[in-house]
């Protein structure tokens, strides 16, 4: 059995957390915001997503790592996370689709953790408190203090800068003749795969501005997930702006924030955000249940906004979960329909999309 090195985690508030460090060599220290994600499965993906940018991310499901990593499911070029809390990581994987071992990724990606934390305890700490900065590793506890304490939030800052595509690359249609293009504020995989299922897809950097994008003639726009606080996004914002009404658009978590922004919405943080598999929406239209895969810590104000209409509510807190523009070929959602690995219940979005683009093809012939 390997022997791990004795770590500690230490929130802003003075909180300590003993632990052991796994993952990747953190010189002593690793800083970042501390959410936590209730999914039971999808470490891999949830690691991955580029959501995460800043984020420390806590898992409340205690076994984690029992069914490896495999190529398929990267959700990205590489892992954005600041790093990764669990309770118990598995010592060994056994499925039939893995390649590795989740530490193994970990230490290739570069992210550090720490295990045996009673991620229990730590839930109920932010979930009090809201989201704070922390800081791990092998330090001792005055050093992890202070690099808690020093950490900023991610409110005010431009994650989406750092994960974004330098330059446009394209994803073959696997079944459709249509059209699109995709903004990557964080962009992840699964999303195109199910965009490549309705169409062409040309993927574009988060600073593309709209006459360039209105340049390619596309049938539809996909604004994509991304990390962080929207209001800083405000070039794609102005973006969207010059789209609303001459292409149809369809966003996803912060895609639907920035769309809101662009519609005159407001935005906020919640207190600690929702992440996990397994939030409950109401379709405000059928009254339909959906159970959601969710990531953000920000969240949108719509009652009193002129010109747009709310489809989705969470059922837990209220929170605005979809919204339709009124007078534009608009939609978006908070939650991630393309839910990799689960659940599916919302897939039924991307045909939506499609007729959206559809309908609107139809009526300017």
């Amino acid at each position: 059995m390997t022997r791990r090195d004795e770590a500690q985690l230490v929130l802003a508030d003075g909180s300590i957390f003993e632990g052991e460090a796994i993952g990747a060599p953190a010189a002593g220290v690793t800083a970042g915001e501390v959410v936590f994600n209730t999914a039971l499965s999808g470490y891999q993906e949830i690691i991955t997503d580029p959501s995460y940018s800043g984020q420390i991310i806590s898992f409340t499901y205690p076994h984690i790592g029992n069914y490896g990593v495999n190529a398929d499911d990267f959700e990205s070029r590489r892992a954005f996370c600041s790093g990764v809390i669990v309770r118990d990581l598995a010592r060994r994987h056994s499925n039939w689709r893995a390649e590795h071992g989740l530490e193994s990724m970990l230490i290739d990606q570069g992210v550090a953790g720490i295990s045996g934390i009673d991620t229990r305890r730590l839930t109920r700490v932010i979930r009090d408190h809201g989201s704070m900065a922390a800081a791990f590793g092998t330090a001792d506890e005055a050093t992890l203090l202070a690099a808690a304490r020093a950490q900023p939030t991610t409110d005010g800052i431009d994650l989406v800068a750092g994960v974004t595509c330098v330059e446009p690359y394209g994803v073959p249609s696997t079944g459709g003749t249509r059209r699109l293009v995709a903004y990557d504020f964080g962009i992840k995989r699964t999303i195109l795969r199910h965009l490549s299922m309705i169409g062409d897809v040309e993927v574009v950097p988060a600073s593309t501005p709209a006459a360039e994008v209105l340049a390619r003639d596309p049938d539809g726009v996909f604004l994509s997930n991304g990390p962080g606080d929207p209001e800083p996004v405000g070039y794609a914002v102005q973006a969207i702006s010059g789209l609303l009404g001459h292409v149809p658009i369809f966003g996803i978590c912060l895609g639907h924030q920035l769309l809101s922004l662009a519609v005159g919405a407001e935005t906020y943080k919640l207190p600690f955000g929702h992440h996990g598999g397994n939030h409950p929406v109401r379709h405000e239209a059928t009254g339909g249940i959906e159970i959601t895969s969710q990531n953000h810590n920000y969240a949108v104000t719509a009652e009193g906004v002129a010109g747009i209409e709310v489809t989705h509510r969470n059922l837990n807190d209220g929170v605005v979960e979809g919204l339709r523009v009124l007078g534009a070929p608009a939609f978006s959602v908070q939650y991630h329909p393309e839910a990799g690995p689960g659940p599916h219940d919302s897939r039924y979005l991307f045909a939506a999309f499609a007729d959206l683009i559809d309908a609107t093809a139809r009526k300017t012939n």
